[in-house]
């Protein structure tokens, strides 16, 4: 079952509010993704943490709706 991007950006703006959230869908299947969120919640955190807080935020859809995700993390400049 395909996720849709607006709601993989909503999730992810649901638990980072400040989060801005670029979303494209790599194979136009609604399965593979390619996300880039910027938030000051990543101030302090190693890549792996940020991209902890992010998965997070998908709550457990990772490997089920949402098959892949390409991912980069950013701290507001």
């Amino acid at each position: 079952m395909a996720m849709p991007a607006a709601q993989i950006q909503a999730l992810i703006e649901a638990a980072l509010p400040d989060a801005k959230v670029e979303i494209e869908d790599l194979a136009g299947d609604g399965d593979h993704y390619r996300a880039h969120v910027v938030s000051s919640a990543f101030a302090g955190k190693s890549r792996v943490q940020q991209h902890k807080l992010v998965y997070e935020a998908l709550g457990g859809r990772m490997g089920g709706e949402l098959h892949a995700l390409q991912l980069t993390t950013a701290v507001p400049n």
